[in-house]
């Protein structure tokens, strides 16, 4: 009896804990939504409250004003994830494959290369001669979704250690037994049973090219290939420049008619909300594929 008490009067403490620490992780995410409905004097005045005196729709009204703008980076976003991640994880997964088979010759070799590529890497300006010169991807669809973020050596040596540890030798063998080639291996048997390390690869991936704002702002400058978050960045320049001109035309100086404060909550908060919907969903596939996968001594 004693044991079950001390039992339960742990499992209250940890619980209690761990609310605790939910509440504090939880804070930032609740002081950024209420802000974005707080009144921009109340925000300048006050500063950021938990219960703010007086709420305003105006950095979202502003926002519907610029909706066709901003459903058109989101659907470049939402194309630019899905195409990325799933061209990610075929190339990561069928690079990671032939380095996880004992049998295949040339397994060190590969696993040096693409190590090497953790090591080293030419920088940003061969990079930016070699994509806009040679390829010609400025100004396209694929400037978003091959440079930097295609794949990583990080994540192919994730799926390589799960397809180690985690998947037997003997499958393979009977598998080849069964007249499988090694394609047949790969896309039949190996792929379907790699659904925990290929979500947590695919998600990693999605998180990058989700909030990635760095290849667009490298390699295009026509508005209409901008993703969401390149897309808020220029709607914040766009109103302090706005916000600053009106200052300085004003006589007194304090002509503010732009949520500049608010709206940066509020694009936050858009920019981030498909993925606060999704992450749950793909959480437990997430924690078993990181734990899964990870490197054994």
């Amino acid at each position: 009896m004693k044991s079950m008490s001390d039992e339960k009067r742990f499992r209250l403490i940890v619980t209690i804990i761990l609310t605790l620490f939910s509440i504090v992780a939880l804070f930032p995410m609740i002081l950024l939504v209420v802000a974005s409905f707080t009144d921009e004097n109340e925000l300048i005045t006050h500063g950021y409250q938990i219960l703010p005196r007086k709420l305003s729709l105006e950095a979202y009204s502003y926002m519907v004003k610029q909706a066709s703008t901003i459903i058109r980076a989101y659907l470049v976003t939402i194309g630019t994830t899905i195409a990325g991640t799933a061209l990610s994880i075929f190339l990561t997964s069928s690079i990671a494959y032939p380095m996880a088979r004992k049998n295949f010759k040339y397994r060190n070799a590969l696993s040096f290369f693409v190590y090497f590529t953790m090591l080293f890497n030419g920088g940003l300006v061969p990079q930016y001669i070699m994509w806009t010169t040679f390829f010609h991807i400025k100004n396209t669809y694929f400037a978003l979704v091959i440079p930097n973020l295609l794949m990583t050596a990080f994540n192919i040596f994730l799926v390589r250690n799960y397809y180690s540890n985690s998947l037997p030798e003997a499958l393979f063998e009977a598998a080849q037994l069964d007249g499988a080639s090694e394609f047949g291996i790969y896309t039949k048997v190996v792929f379907p049973l790699s659904k925990p390390v290929i979500a947590t690869v695919g998600l990693f991936v999605a998180l990058a090219y989700w909030n990635s704002w760095t290849n667009a702002l490298y390699y295009v400058t026509d508005p209409k290939y901008f993703g969401i978050q390149n897309l808020l960045m220029r709607i914040m320049k766009n109103i302090e420049y706005l916000r600053t001109g009106a200052a300085e035309m004003s006589a007194e100086g304090q002509a503010v008619t732009l949520p500049g404060n608010s709206i940066r909550m509020a694009l936050a908060f858009v920019g981030i909300l498909p993925i606060v919907i999704i992450y749950p969903m793909l959480q437990k596939y997430f924690i078993k594929g990181v734990v899964v996968g990870a490197v054994k001594g």
